[in-house]
């Protein structure tokens, strides 16, 4: 292992597995952005206050800049044998300048300069995540509109219950969708306050200019406790809470792309490039990547119930056991940034069969209710023309054919009350534009939703 920040304190040296065990390199050090950018606005506030001579805040900012550009271009490779990226990036900056880059940690911990680090990278990703949310969302309602009088059954217990449109079932994902945005968007308001200037728990005796660096690094304001500062964790479950609901929204949708592209269902085609096969069955088209992102999703809630049960018995202040946080977040982001990028590939490239979707829409009675109102219209109390259409289904069922299969007299064999006019208002057409309701499945209703999410 490379020298230690620490060392002073210590006579002996660290165990060879202790220390790797202790070192954070391996997965920190895709903060090295940030932690660069956060050190580079903490020299210049140094300089400009006089903490440090004005010509050495120049010179670290300089260097640092440089080693920013050498880890991008790859010039510089960092070394995994580091105990974090923070002690690397600050070994490389003195070897580069020498004693002004030992002045740069001045008024600072690990404690405060981590915690700024994270809340750069999440509001970064946040951003990055929400973007994504809305690519997916324009491909929704893109195929919306081209579906706004596709009749397909809705469902309840998974068993047919009425007829609605591709259209408003695919509005009912851009609801959830626009809703994790949300979230993300509230989240990261929470996640926008700059810690730096916190020190290791108690802040500093040095005179910082907090409100500088805070401008500097774009963040909204900066902390109101230097001890929550350095502990909170809150915004990293805040975040990977919100991609845990942004799993759990693609895992439903998966499932019904998983149900709807059987035989049994038949309703769409996934193409070959989002499907595998089998190695015995010649036969199979296996919906792979809509399996493998509704297996994810307990993926992503692992990494939350890890940050909430690392977080739940620490005192305050900082403790080592926080280092844990990273590689959940981290694993969570990617995960959930791979499943948007492939479901909205697969998702684009679906066929839809509005023929089969039509067809099944005709069976399983998802004109009964309409049926029911119809009676209602007529005068009956809803619970008495309920019992009724029950009666009506239960001898269509016997049998075996459709509600408007059935003559007028064996409709009047039930009830006297239904004439002729039933068989328009019970026509699945008929059930969907009647429903016309805001956020209902009316093609009107479906239009005017689609027209407020564009």
């Amino acid at each position: 292992m490379s020298a230690k920040l620490w060392g002073g304190r210590f006579s002996g040296q660290t165990n060879e597995q202790a220390g790797s065990f202790h070192s954070s390199i391996t997965f920190d050090s895709r903060l090295y952005r940030q932690d660069i950018q956060g050190s580079i606005a903490h020299a210049q506030m140094l300089g400009k206050q006089g903490i440090i001579p004005k010509q050495d805040a120049e010179a670290i900012v300089k260097s640092l800049e440089g080693i920013l550009a050498d880890i991008e271009s790859g010039a510089l490779k960092i070394d995994m044998n580091a105990e974090d990226i923070h002690s690397f990036v600050e070994t490389e900056l003195v070897s580069r300048v020498g004693d002004p880059g030992k002045r740069l940690h001045t008024g600072r911990s690990r404690n405060d300069q981590v915690a700024l680090d994270m809340r750069m990278y999440v509001k970064e990703e946040i951003d990055a995540t929400a973007a994504l949310l809305g690519q997916l969302l324009d491909a929704l309602l893109a195929t919306a509109k081209k579906h706004t009088a596709s009749i397909m059954p809705g469902y309840t217990h998974l068993q047919k219950a009425q007829p609605v449109t591709l259209a408003h079932h695919l509005l009912a994902y851009v609801q959830m969708f626009n809703r994790d945005r949300a979230r993300l968007k509230d989240c990261r308001e929470r996640t926008d306050e700059m810690p730096l200037g916190s020190g290791a728990l108690a802040s500093t005796a040095y005179p910082l200019d907090r409100e500088f660096v805070r401008e500097k690094l774009g963040f909204a304001k900066i902390t109101a406790n230097s001890m929550d500062a350095v502990s909170d964790r809150d915004f990293c479950a805040e975040f990977v809470f919100c991609l845990s609901l942004v799993m759990t929204h693609l895992s439903r949708f998966c499932e019904e792309l998983v149900l709807w592209s059987t035989d049994n269902f038949g309703f769409i085609e996934i193409s070959d490039a989002y499907a595998t096969g089998s190695s015995i069955m010649p036969q199979k088209k296996n919906p792979d990547m809509a399996e493998l992102i509704r297996g994810k999703t307990g993926r992503v809630y692992g990494g939350l119930t890890c940050i909430l049960t690392v977080m739940k018995g620490l005192p305050l202040s900082y403790n080592k056991d926080m280092q844990e946080d990273k590689e959940a977040v981290f694993d969570a982001v990617d995960t959930v940034k791979a499943c948007l990028t492939i479901f909205r590939g697969m998702f684009e490239t679906i066929t839809f069969n509005t023929e089969k979707m039509y067809e099944n829409a005709l069976g399983g009675y998802t004109n009964a209710t309409d049926a029911a109102d119809w009676l209602v219209k007529k005068g009956l109390p809803f619970r008495e023309a309920h019992e009724i259409t029950g009666r009506l289904v239960l001898y269509a069922i016997n049998k075996k054919a459709r509600l408007d299969e059935l003559t007028l007299d064996e409709l009047k064999s039930i009830s006297p009350m239904f004439d002729e006019t039933l068989y328009k208002a019970i026509s699945v057409e008929a059930c969907v534009n009647a429903r016309d309701l805001p956020g209902g499945p009316a093609e009107k209703a479906v239009l005017k939703a689609i027209k407020q999410n564009c």
